[in-house]
């Protein structure tokens, strides 16, 4: 099997550029049209409790006319999973249908696992919120700021104005960035070199500033940063920090960053939309010998396992018997964090990964440590004062604290933000809510 492991591959093999869209045609991997999709059976299994025919016919109606290949939804308050349906295929060429133990990339869904690592030692005094990053991490004590490019094309950089912080890390404040929602950062990877962070190598770690931290929030590598302070205060590595600390008592077997032969055999296929509006299969693994792991977005797990996580911090911290963080801790987390600045809209350097993202159009955001909170009611259902965020590869995940619900949908899709995927997942989430007041 070949993989993709990184974005400087994605485009040198399978970026064929269309205007407004992304052409997947050069992977020699299965296609699947959506005349193909529709043939796929909509078969769901759900849990027992409540009414979700409703979610169970979204899902099914969302693999029959093509928008995804698979999908994976759950559902929980504080007394349990009430929701679990699954619908199409881990390949669609193949047998095998997906369930709530197939295997998916997280991706930036790690985030959040990695900004609870950081807290428990924020709470142990081992870390600060507001001290000087390099005090833990001495490669941080002079961070640069990229302004721009001479008429050679080479960088111009300068000092930070100020030290960037673990607070800064958390919510997206440092400076740091990525490339995929970036002018500037793809730019300075051509100009010098620099590997990108998608590689986890430690030179994607270099990367400079594109402001001083703390004068905005703009999304970027921050939490692998964050990572490697955890890895440096704890002297061990993320794969063994997080299975230590996190997953195993949360009970999340499948979760990690180095993957199984036999997690393989249950992972779903990533696909592709093409101009057309049909899915491509296109390979996709994280790399399995990396420098670095990366806690910005390189874990893959299975939805029950994600639903655990999800769980602790609806009950406040606590799951499956046991204290992963505080209540004060979690309450903390999911508090607006960055004051007066606001979440800005993603707007897309690279169309064939990630279109322009915006979770909530038309309402101001905050950020927590580490969540977009959306300070006024979704239109879905969530209450004012959820949070939430998502995977690169169409995987979304909310949590309301008012009304003690958790909800996540699981694909495997490119590009991020996919129209009809957002659609599902609103659907998703308006069949969670109405579900469960009929429960």
């Amino acid at each position: 099997m070949t993989f993709i492991n990184n974005r400087r591959d994605f485009l040198r093999f399978g970026a064929g550029a269309l205007a407004g869209t992304a052409s997947f045609a050069a992977f020699p991997a299965l296609a699947a049209g959506a005349g193909q999709a529709q043939a796929v059976a909509s078969k769901t299994h759900r849990s027992a409790r409540g009414g979700f025919k409703a979610i169970d016919d979204t899902l099914a109606q969302g693999v029959s006319n093509g928008t995804v290949a698979s999908a994976v939804g759950l559902a929980a308050d504080a007394h349990g999973v009430f929701y679990e349906g699954a619908c199409g295929r881990r390949d669609l060429n193949q047998p095998g249908d997906v369930n709530q133990d197939s295997i998916y990339w997280l991706l930036s869904m790690s985030k959040a696992v990695t900004a609870a690592a950081a807290m428990q030692l924020v709470e142990k005094g081992k870390l600060a919120l507001d001290e000087p990053a390099s005090k833990v991490l001495p490669e941080l004590a002079s961070p640069t700021v990229l302004e721009g490019f001479d008429s050679a094309g080479k960088p111009i950089l300068r000092p930070a104005r100020r030290a960037i912080t673990l607070r800064h890390l958390l919510t997206h404040t440092s400076g740091y960035t990525y490339a995929n929602w970036s002018d500037k950062l793809p730019q300075y990877e051509k100009a010098t070199g620099m590997p990108d962070v998608a590689y986890s190598m430690n030179g994607a770690l270099t990367a400079p500033l594109e402001f001083d931290p703390g004068e905005r929030w703009q999304y970027g590598i921050s939490m692998d940063v964050v990572g490697k302070m955890i890895e440096a205060i704890s002297d061990q590595s993320l794969e063994i920090h997080f299975r230590e600390r996190i997953f195993e008592p949360l009970g999340m077997a499948n979760t990690g960053f180095l993957i199984s032969s036999a997690q393989a055999r249950r992972t779903a296929t990533t696909y592709a939309r093409q101009p057309d509006g049909s899915l491509k299969s296109m390979p996709f693994e994280m790399n399995q010998r990396p420098e670095f792991f990366s806690g910005g977005g390189g874990l893959f797990g299975t939805p029950r396992d994600y639903m655990a996580f999800l769980q602790m911090l609806v009950k406040d911290g606590t799951h499956n018997g046991a204290r992963v963080l505080r209540p004060e801790t979690v309450a903390l987390m999911r508090t607006n964090a960055i004051g007066d600045l606001d979440v800005n809209p993603l707007k897309s350097s690279a169309a064939m990964w990630s279109l322009d993202a915006n979770l909530f159009p038309g309402m101001k955001q905050k950020w927590g440590l580490s969540f977009d909170i959306n300070p006024e009611p979704g239109p879905n259902g969530r209450s004012a004062g959820s949070y939430a965020w998502a995977g690169l590869l169409n995987c979304y995940y909310w949590v309301d604290p008012v009304k003690k619900v958790a909800g996540a949908l699981f694909t495997q899709l490119l590009p991020f933000y996919d129209a009809r995927m957002v659609e599902l997942f609103g659907a998703f989430e308006r069949g969670v809510y109405a579900g469960r007041a009929k429960a």
